[in-house]
């Protein structure tokens, strides 16, 4: 008998708004940004000298911001700051770069940031597919690249990130963003094939992940610097496409908290937890050793620890990797759920609360 897993035309009807080709055709959304974002005419002189970044956006529209300030947190030499709030940060001036990102346009928190870092006179720069924050830019002559509609926000994350990093470079804060992308697409298109839906789930790594999470609470925990938002990312996909519910946390912090919490206590709960250890080659050799020391006491209390290592020779292939590797996780731990992935009707629900 096949498994659930296995059943691709099971696959199709659960998932008839398409995410597994949404997260398949990663490498090729990247590069269409890539290619989208270059005939952005933005210049250095329009943005000179920022004193400080603030990437503003929520859930898929900000993660983009997250992943790149970890990206290039060694290389900056000003704040990278990501801002989920309806406000700026106090200190944003006319000193300010303010990137403003929202996939549908109407994100509400983002809007109203946006309207503050209009009044603050900020630098400021748009991505989006339309919408209010369209509307605004054109009327305050704001720069925004617009982008292919049609996906859900979490799903569009290389039209989140790839257009920043290529207007950063435009100004003149980082380089090599085209040689950086060409690798880390490649990559993705051979690791993809790994995962695809008519791969046994006995070869399958992301099946097998899956099948492993099922009916469990997956616990997340990446390293303070690469794995840090990818770690969240796979806790925001596995929430969102297969409505189960995980958490997320990040070396060395919750070694001075969180770790307590693993006692003969949660013992009675260990069937319905386990552990995701996302690790990179240059994780600091103190977060390699705590983190082989921590899947001890985990592993000790019969929860079950798996070590999930990066792919890749240049950090962003290593990020990408592994964000990949998630996001087809948390898609066949949907269909082990019997549900579609796509839909997200409890933020959908808040959201017509809220404007009600």
């Amino acid at each position: 008998m096949v498994k659930p897993i296995d059943d691709t035309e099971l696959i199709r009807q659960l998932d008839p708004g398409n995410m597994y080709n949404a997260i398949f055709d990663l490498p090729e959304q990247m590069d269409e940004a890539f290619k989208i974002a270059s005939g952005w005419e933005v210049t250095a002189d329009q943005f000179s000298e920022p004193g400080n970044i603030i990437v503003v956006g929520m859930g898929g529209s900000a993660i983009g911001g997250d992943l790149l300030r970890t990206l290039l947190s060694s290389q900056l030499l000003i704040p990278f700051h990501v801002c989920r709030h309806y406000h700026l940060p106090e200190y944003v001036d006319d000193e300010s770069l303010v990137i403003v990102s929202s996939y549908s346009g109407n994100t509400e928190e983002t809007l109203s940031a946006f309207e503050d870092a209009l009044d603050r006179k900020a630098m400021i720069a748009g991505v989006t597919t339309g919408g209010m924050l369209e509307e605004t830019a054109q009327l305050n002559q704001v720069p925004c690249l617009k982008i292919p509609p049609g996906l859900q926000p979490r799903a569009a994350l290389g039209y989140s990130l790839v257009p920043v990093m290529v207007f950063l470079e435009k100004i003149g804060l980082i380089d090599g963003v085209a040689d950086q992308l060409a690798r880390t697409i490649k990559r993705l298109m051979v690791l993809r094939e790994k995962y695809i839906e008519s791969e046994s789930s006995e070869t399958n790594t992301a099946k097998m992940l899956a099948e492993m999470m099922h009916e469990k609470m997956p616990i997340i925990y990446g390293g303070p610097t690469l794995t840090d938002v990818v770690a969240m990312r796979w806790k925001g996909q596995v929430c969102e496409n297969a409505k189960n519910m995980a958490f997320a946390n990040q070396y060395a912090e919750f070694n001075h908290n969180e770790l307590v919490g693993y006692n003969e206590l949660i013992a009675g709960h260990k069937d319905h937890l386990m552990v995701v250890q996302l690790r990179d080659k240059d994780d600091h050799p103190k977060i390699t050793r705590r983190m082989e020391i921590v899947a001890s006491i985990i592993r000790k209390l019969g929860v079950d620890v798996v070590e999930v290592d990066s792919v890749g020779e240049y950090p962003l292939e290593r990020m990408f990797s592994l964000i990949q590797l998630g996001d087809f996780v948390s898609y066949y731990l949907a269909i082990l759920n019997g549900v579609d992935p796509t839909p997200v009707d409890a933020i959908e629900t808040l959201k017509k609360e809220l404007a009600g």
